[in-house]
């Protein structure tokens, strides 16, 4: 028997959420960590997206009735050097320090409407952009299955961990050494992630993908824009969202980063491409027909009420970081009684926009068997994006988010035929 055996390092592109189903009394959902308190993927995690990308092939692989060919283990956080912990630390260092504390994402759970669920907000750890993992795939007497299984880390679409759907999970592999085993050299093989195969680098052909299609939204803020964090400072009572980066070179975390969360971007998608859709069908109130949302590419909550089922949308998105070098301005507002029109007492407050003329790219990928309608509605809404018939972010409704810029679609720029 012949053992294909590779060592992978993978960066991540977008944060990652690794969920561990535990809470504190600060967090409602903690990422997922070793016995040095270091982030970590489950191997079991990786397999199931793994198998997720063989669909109806992964049992020649990863079994069905038989067991599985494959074996994975747990990604471990690299270190600075490029190294694994799996012994337990006595003490950290000061990069590994740096991991004590993770970002924090804040979200509202949605409906089956699509609207925000009444005291529904909740918080979750997320692992920084720019963390590095390594991990290990071995394949037993399957040196094709095991080149596919490489070949699917490269795939554009691939995200690992949960969130996917919100800009997470997206991955960059670095490298990729393997090397096969008979029986007999099996035996001095270590199975530690710092263990030197001493083999060849894999360098994958032809890994474009034949599952989904491809946006690209290149835009550029018209004027101010806001993407809120949720917090104030000494300046104004509402901010712009930002977030740190791991730096590798400079073994720290960078300046904090202008973030697009990509789930405030779907959000807003999500709403307009509903509109489209309506009008693509003729759907109004005085014929009494419509729907609240489109489904088909954005997925459903369950309704206990109707036993309708949920289902997982068929859109991925990347959350987009850019480089703090955006001035920012800060606009005074009052609180205005809705009944009789004045303003309430002590409600003044701020808020802080930013101002940038640099293009913002956003990644996003939609699978191919969507129905034909609800994709040129999701395509539309796009478009709207690019000419300003769609604002971004907050304050919206003041004048600010406007954008303007260009789509691509598989790589060539496009426009939607109404």
């Amino acid at each position: 028997m012949t053992r294909y055996i590779a060592h992978i390092i993978f960066e991540a592109k977008t944060p990652l959420k690794m969920g561990s189903n535990e809470n504190d009394f600060l967090h409602d959902s903690l990422v997922q960590k070793d016995w040095n308190s270091l982030p970590m993927l489950l191997g079991t995690s990786l397999a199931g997206v793994l198998r997720k990308e063989f669909r109806g092939d992964a049992k020649l692989l990863f079994g069905e009735e038989t067991g599985s060919r494959v074996i994975i283990s747990n990604a471990l956080l690299l270190d600075e050097n490029e190294k694994v912990h799996e012994n337990l630390l006595l003490e950290k260092n000061s990069f590994l320090k740096i991991f004590d504390q993770l970002p924090i994402r804040e979200h509202t759970a949605i409906n089956d409407k699509g609207v925000a669920k009444k005291g529904s907000k909740f918080d979750e750890e997320v692992v920084y952009k720019g963390t590095r993992f390594k991990f290990s795939i071995e394949v037993l007497d399957d040196k094709k299955g095991f080149e596919e299984i490489l070949k699917k880390l490269y795939l554009k679409p691939f995200r690992v961990g949960g969130g996917s759907t919100k800009g997470f999970g997206s991955i960059s592999v670095l490298n990729i050494e393997y090397k096969s085993y008979d029986e007999e050299a099996y035996v001095d093989y270590s199975s530690s992630l710092n263990y030197k195969l001493n083999g060849k680098k894999y360098i994958p052909e032809d890994v474009e993908t034949d599952t989904h299609l491809q946006y690209i939204l290149k835009i550029k803020p018209d004027d101010f824009f806001l993407f809120g964090s949720g917090f104030g400072d000494s300046d104004a009572d509402m901010t712009p969202v930002y977030e740190e980066v791991i730096d590798y070179e400079k073994k720290c975390l960078s300046k904090k980063q202008i973030l697009i969360p990509a789930s405030s971007i779907k959000g807003a998608l999500s709403h307009k491409t509903t509109f489209h859709y309506n009008k693509i069908h003729e759907y109004n109130v005085e014929n009494g027909k419509g729907v609240l949302s489109v489904s088909e590419i954005f997925g459903e909550a369950k309704d206990s009420k109707n036993e309708q089922h949920s289902s997982k949308g068929k859109v991925l998105m990347s959350d987009c970081f850019m480089n703090n070098d955006a001035k920012t301005k800060v606009f005074d507002h009052v609180s205005i009684d809705r009944f009789t029109g004045g303003a309430i007492d002590g409600a003044l407050f701020q808020e802080k926009t930013l101002h940038d003329k640099r293009v913002y790219t956003i990644e996003i990928f939609v699978e191919k068997d969507v129905d034909s309608n609800a994709l040129k509605a999701f395509e539309l809404a796009l478009q709207d994006i690019t000419t300003g018939m769609l604002p971004l972010g907050g304050m919206t409704t003041k004048g600010h988010g406007f954008f303007s810029g260009t789509l691509f679609k598989n790589g060539e720029k496009y426009e939607v035929a109404n």
